[in-house]
This record gives C-alpha cells, sequence and structure tokens, in this order.
C-alpha cells in the first residue's frame, strides 16, 4: 500500500485543519510534508506531519 501522509496546517487564518496526502508507489521515499503547500492558504511554511 503507498504512503499516506496526514498533514495539518498551523497558520492562524487558516481554515483548513487537515488533510491527507495519498501517494502512488513512484513517489520517491524521501519526499516529505516541505515539498508540499497548503491547497487552501498556499503557505508552506505552516504545514506539520502528524504524527499518529
Amino acid at each position: 500500500m503507498p504512503k499516506t501522509l496526514e498533514v495539518v496546517c498551523t497558520d492562524a487564518d487558516c481554515k483548513l485543519d487537515m488533510f491527507e496526502l495519498h501517494y502512488t508507489y513512484d513517489m520517491p521515499d524521501d519526499v516529505g510534508v516541505g515539498e508540499f503547500q497548503c491547497p487552501y492558504c498556499r503557505q508552506s511554511d505552516s504545514l506539520s506531519e502528524v504524527e499518529l
């Protein structure tokens, strides 16, 4: 099963709480939160991985 990454946006002005990124098998293993931006507020520095 491909990796799933749960991400939270910590920007106080952003209305998006949490979202999931579902990878394909072709995604490199070293891809992390830093390569993405919030789909709502477009910030990338406010994203944090949710540790389960």
